[in-house]
């Protein structure tokens, strides 16, 4: 029969000729994946323990800060539970939506696009210098990048005091102001102008020292190439440079917006940033008048978890067009 071998027994599949695997094996084969999977993430557990305790415990705190009623007493505080109450109040409030994130968001933007402009233009000026002049021009650039913001912010506010401010002066004696009745910190406009020389001028040296990086990896011959085929400078700078060392200038671009987001320091030195001025408040000064001048702590963590949010949400856009680039270039 055809199912039946010669002494009429049946006949054998050829699968049950294959070895059974034994349990033993297995289980060999089993552990040593899970240990591959696993050293890697114990190898991490020191620095991640270390993040965790400085980043993301305070974080939580901050969050569960956001839905109290929190009151500082003698020996420690007293929280009540009070949900989303804070954030409602927050999000309907039209100092927010009206003062405080329009201040934050022109004001970043700006900051942003004029660092990483300036900090570009300098990047290709020391690229074209020699050994001896870039080393010099780079150390007085980073010079501006060492001076504490405190001490940059006080140097600002120097240059434009009202009456006998350089600037003021210089102005009162073209006929552009008149030095005596002319204060430049009161509005919002001149405030946030001096606020973004302030800020860019503090963050340009980072932009400059990183592009300039990226740009000395450029090989020469492309540029030959270019000019061979009658490309002009411009049209070398976006069709060359550009291209090339795009994730430098995505890099750059999004660690300009997590700063100039989260500017505290610069504009609460100013006069009227402390408080004294609603028309001139970002997230940052709003948050801490919030919890430590008014005492709300509150409403104070609720801005500062929603400046997070806001961040985490650029941080997000700006990492998965760097990941697609990454893509793209393979």
């Amino acid at each position: 029969m055809k199912d039946t071998l010669v002494g009429g027994g049946p006949k054998e599949d050829a699968t049950d000729r294959r070895p059974a695997t034994r349990p033993e094996h297995t289980a060999a084969l089993r552990k040593k994946r899970l240990v591959g999977l696993a050293r890697p993430w114990l190898l991490l557990a020191p620095s991640l323990l270390v993040l965790a305790g400085l980043l993301l415990w305070p974080l939580i705190q901050v969050g569960k800060l956001s839905m109290q009623d929190y009151a500082v007493k003698f020996g420690g505080g007293v929280g009540t539970f009070t949900g989303f109450d804070h954030y409602t109040d927050l999000l309907g409030s039209a100092l927010l939506w009206k003062t405080v994130l329009p201040n934050t968001a022109f004001f970043a933007i700006a900051c942003v696009g004029l660092t990483v402009a300036l900090g570009t233009l300098v990047a290709l000026l020391l690229n074209r210098l020699g050994p001896a002049w870039r080393l010099i021009c780079s150390i007085a650039v980073l010079a501006a990048w060492a001076m504490p913001a405190v001490t940059g912010t006080y140097v600002w506010i120097w240059l434009f005091q009202p009456q006998d401010g350089m600037v003021s002066q210089i102005a009162g004696s073209m006929g552009l102001i008149d030095p005596e009745t002319t204060n430049w910190f009161t509005e919002r406009g001149p405030f946030y102008a001096i606020a973004t020389l302030n800020v860019v001028h503090h963050g340009f040296p980072f932009v400059a020292i990183t592009v300039l990086a990226g740009l000395m990896t450029i090989p020469k011959e492309l540029y030959e190439a270019g000019e061979l085929d009658g490309a002009n400078a411009w049209q070398r700078f976006w069709k060359i440079t550009v291209p090339t060392i795009l994730p430098v200038f995505l890099v750059v671009t999004i660690l300009s917006t997590i700063w100039d987001f989260k500017v505290f320091t610069q504009i609460y030195l100013m006069p009227g940033g402390d408080g004294a001025n609603e028309e001139v408040y970002n997230l940052g000064v709003f948050s801490y008048i919030q919890a430590f001048a008014k005492n709300d702590y509150g409403t104070g963590a609720a801005a500062a978890v929603l400046l997070t949010l806001l961040l985490l949400a650029i941080t997000i856009v700006y990492i998965r067009t760097l990941f697609r680039q990454g893509e793209e270039d393979q």
